[in-house]
């Protein structure tokens, strides 16, 4: 069996978000490869921001025109290796860390869809936590420009309406929420129609749960010492499903979209969404006077014991039969650039992964930062595990369970199935 294993992110204040970075050592009048070609394809999960990154990179190179698409994770991931397969791929594309989803590095470098990007000048300087996933058989194939977290983010102004603080303990938690039922106003959107965003609530719980006792955990999975199903996953899960009973969602998770959950934190309909902090920017751009920060989930009565999920997050990468492989290059060395990557991270609200791109930390995220410094992190779940569907499985499983269509034991069992069968 075939493993790849990512190492748990390191206290580096400089890594960043799912966020994509961008700019950097290109010439304005560079043309492009395909034979003078000067237009660039590209599809891109980062919807709020790729917009500008594409405006900085075609000032940055006159007469150069970007095609691009836009669209979410599932339907992204759905699409991806049907282009591939096929031929119709972009030249540039999202690519994800790791192996957890079949939008992976792994997952697409490994039957050869990715251009190996080794000799690219940004690729020796990523830090070595992001370079493991960034990598496969040693080599990079994946232009990583931040790190994610995922946790709470409070919506300031409808925290002070309500008169609430966000909470730092289990118990607080559940109050928190009883609290803001009782005032009208969910504690949190979710939007559990989308079967990506079911896996953020339990990741968040995770992390402390499984991880605060036992930093391990990934290992003994691998060796077979640990299993889903006989693991501390079966109280995070029980959290989880607490806080639904609970009222800290808001009515039917299951009949709102991404979209939509983003719309009720943003005006306050809801006190807060549980996401990664790429959040930030899209719920600003639905309510530019607003206020958000990120905050540690808490899981148990500890708060020193609170760990935070944070990881590399998508980047790009350059499809091995780009029509246009010079300017899929000259794209990607723009997005892991100083300019190209803080234009990126100060429109998503992350974190840069290469160190000393003049970048200020948005206070939003000085917890997180706090988090990452003080290694009270670990990558999310998924990038350890040996194949995208044990991702899948818990996805659906996760939106099943909601729709009591399917039990914690029952979930857990068809993950640990799927985890055996290995890469």
């Amino acid at each position: 069996m075939k493993t790849r294993i990512p190492t748990v992110l390191s206290a580096v204040v400089t890594a960043t978000a799912l966020l994509a970075a961008c700019s950097g050592g290109t010439k304005a009048g560079d043309s492009g490869g395909g034979g003078g070609s000067k237009t660039l394809t590209l599809a891109s999960v980062d919807q709020g921001s790729v917009e500008d990154v594409v405006k900085a990179f075609e000032k940055a190179n006159p007469g150069v025109k970007v095609r691009y698409t836009t669209s979410g994770a599932d339907q992204y991931q759905q699409q991806i290796r049907t282009q591939l397969s096929s031929g119709t791929a972009p030249d540039v594309m999202s690519v994800w860390p790791g192996n957890g989803n079949p939008g992976a590095t792994y997952v697409l470098a490994e039957p050869g869809y990715l251009r190996d990007l080794s000799d690219q000048p940004w690729a020796a300087e990523l830090p070595d936590a992001i370079k493991s996933v960034a990598q496969y058989e040693g080599k990079t194939y994946n232009a990583i420009f931040g790190q994610n977290g995922i946790g709470a983010v409070y919506n300031q102004q409808a925290l002070e309406k309500a008169e609430l603080t966000p909470p730092d303990t289990w118990k607080d938690l559940l109050a928190f929420c009883r609290a803001a039922a009782d005032k009208g106003t969910p504690a949190f959107a979710l939007g559990n129609q989308d079967n990506w965003v079911t896996q953020l609530v339990q990741y968040a719980l995770v992390a402390t749960t499984v991880y605060g006792d036992d930093r391990d955990f990934d290992k003994k999975m691998q060796t077979g010492q640990a299993t889903f199903a006989q693991s501390q996953w079966t109280t995070a899960l029980d959290k989880y499903l607490t806080m639904e009973k609970t009222g800290c969602f808001q009515k039917n998770p299951l009949g709102t979209n991404y979209e939509a959950s983003q719309g009720l934190a943003a005006t306050g309909r809801t006190l807060g969404i549980i996401q990664g902090n790429w959040v930030i920017a899209l719920l600003k751009q639905k309510n530019p006077q607003g206020t958000f920060t990120f905050k540690a989930l808490p899981a148990t009565d500890d708060p020193s014991a609170t760990i935070v999920p944070a990881a590399a997050g998508a980047g790009y990468g350059v499809n091995a039969k780009a029509k246009n492989e010079d300017l899929a290059l000259k794209f990607v060395n723009f997005v892991m650039s100083p300019e190209g990557m803080n234009l990126f991270v100060k429109k998503q609200g992350g974190l840069p992964s290469l160190p000393d791109t003049g970048y200020a930390v948005d206070p939003s995220l000085a917890e997180l930062s706090t988090f990452v410094r003080a290694d009270r992190t670990v990558p999310f779940m998924d990038q350890l595990w040996p194949n995208a569907k044990v991702q899948q499985t818990m996805l659906s499983g996760l939106q099943e369970i909601f729709s009591d269509q399917s039990t914690p034991e029952e979930l857990l069992k068809e993950m640990d199935a799927d985890y055996k069968a290995g890469s």
